[in-house]
Formats: structure tokens, C-alpha cells, sequence
């Protein structure tokens, strides 16, 4: 029997259901649950609700139980912009994000509460999904709704930094939907590698990067940007040792 308890947050969202599926198809000793708003999009996208709590990061009473007896956690929450109206012909969508669900309160307040809560409870170990663009203020992305998106998720992760719980912040470069494990990966620091002509990296060696974290000492008290060369550039060239990987990150923001 399992004898380790991780929970993951942000289950209904693409990435955040990679990685709660890694971590329960692997032979090993953790038992992973999963947190989520609603149970209807839990049910559509895991085909059941067992394993699962349910409840929302603002409200810190609902996260209490899900916490109780982690020895990890991980954060996979993120506001996601909506549209505000449909575009006229022509015109570009403009997005903005619902009053409830603005990155302050999402990728801030609501990261600062499993922070809170984890601490509370005895949480060991916290591995954060963040993204990379959080040294520029004037990133296109905070401009979006007005929501300065990136400055509040790098608050965040300062605010875990000085917790005093071990963590792991892993910034990832823009999101494709492709295969993983099929490219070299590289790791940097202060946004360096948004300098590259394509920094992206497909979700599942994002999710493969969280799901190791929970595995590897040399990811404790780490905070890294990752990106991953094409699979042309990689030429074969996969990453599948990430205790190399993680050795070569550094500690602070």
C-alpha cells in the first residue's frame, strides 16, 4: 500500500490532469488525489470522483481536508482569460478574466491559501507550476483583462520561497500539445531562455518535469524556467536523466 499521500491542484486543466494521471500509473509509493471545483468536469474527465476532493483555493476551509496528511503538494492552478464579447468581423478577440477568478485572487491569493493550508497541515513538499515572462512587467500576457498575470504568479512563488516548506518552481516556456518524451529539455533561470527563437515546451515533459520533482532530492529548494529544443534540434537527444537535470537549477526566484 501506498504509504505517501501527494495532492494535486488544478486537476481539470490540461496540465494538471497529465500530471495526476502520471503519478497514478507509476508503480510507487505514492497515493495522488486530486482537488477541483467542480465534479461534473471531474466526472467527463476521469470518469469518476473517487480519489477526489472538491472544493475551491479561495476558501481556505474547503482545502483542509484535502491537505490532511499530504506529504506533498502540487500547485497547478492558473486564472484562464475568457472572452469578454464575440468579436465584431475582423476584429480580435478581447479577453478579460471573470470578477471571481482574476489572477490576484487565483494565481495570488488562492496559491498564497494552499500555501497556508500546507503548512498548516504538515505539508513536506510543494512543487509549483509557474511561467516564464515574470521578470518583464510589461509582458503582453499582464496585459491581458488588465490581470498582471505573471507578476502575481511570481509573488506567489516568493511568498512559497519564504514559507519555509521545501519547493520546487517550475516556470515553463509556452505550452504545446504534442508528445512528450520525445526531446532534450533545458533548464535556466530569469527568463533567459525566452531569448530563444522558439521557447516552448509540450505539456506532458512539463507535467513529466512536476512528477519527477516529487522523486528527485537534487529538485528541493529549486526554482527553474524549462524549455525543450524541437525534436529536429534534439536529434535523439531525449532527457530521461533528471537528477542531472535538476542539478544543474539553482535555489531563490
Amino acid at each position: 500500500m501506498p504509504n505517501k499521500k501527494v495532492l494535486v491542484t488544478g486537476v481539470t486543466g490540461r496540465t494538471g490532469s497529465i500530471v495526476l494521471q502520471k503519478i497514478r500509473q507509476q508503480d510507487n509509493d505514492w497515493e495522488a488525489f486530486g482537488l477541483a471545483r467542480s465534479e461534473q468536469k471531474t466526472q467527463e474527465i476521469f470518469g469518476s470522483k473517487e480519489g477526489f476532493y472538491f472544493g475551491d483555493i479561495t476558501d481556505k476551509t474547503t482545502l483542509v481536508p484535502a491537505l490532511k496528511n499530504c506529504d506533498a503538494l502540487i500547485i497547478v492552478t492558473s486564472s484562464v482569460p475568457q472572452r469578454k464579447a464575440p468579436p465584431q468581423e475582423g476584429e480580435r478577440p478581447e479577453l478579460t478574466y471573470p470578477p471571481d477568478a482574476t489572477p490576484e485572487k487565483i494565481d495570488y491569493q488562492g496559491q498564497m491559501n494552499q500555501i497556508d493550508i500546507a503548512k498548516q497541515t504538515g505539508v513536506n513538499h510543494i512543487i509549483l507550476m509557474g511561467s516564464m515572462g515574470g521578470t518583464n512587467e510589461n509582458h503582453p500576457l499582464n496585459k491581458i483583462g488588465n490581470g498582471n498575470i505573471l507578476i502575481w504568479k511570481r509573488k506567489a512563488e516568493q511568498y512559497l520561497i519564504e514559507s519555509g516548506i521545501d519547493y520546487t518552481i517550475i516556470r515553463a516556456g509556452g505550452l504545446l500539445n504534442e508528445p512528450g518524451g520525445k526531446r532534450k529539455l533545458l533548464v535556466g533561470k530569469n527568463d533567459t531562455l525566452l531569448d530563444r527563437e522558439s521557447p516552448t515546451i509540450p505539456r506532458e515533459d512539463v507535467a513529466e518535469l512536476i512528477v519527477q520533482a516529487l522523486y528527485t532530492p537534487e529538485a528541493r529548494n529549486k526554482a527553474l524556467d524549462v524549455v525543450s529544443e524541437s525534436e529536429e534540434a534534439s536529434q535523439g537527444e531525449v532527457t530521461y536523466d533528471f537528477t542531472a537535470l535538476f542539478a544543474q537549477t539553482t535555489p531563490g526566484l
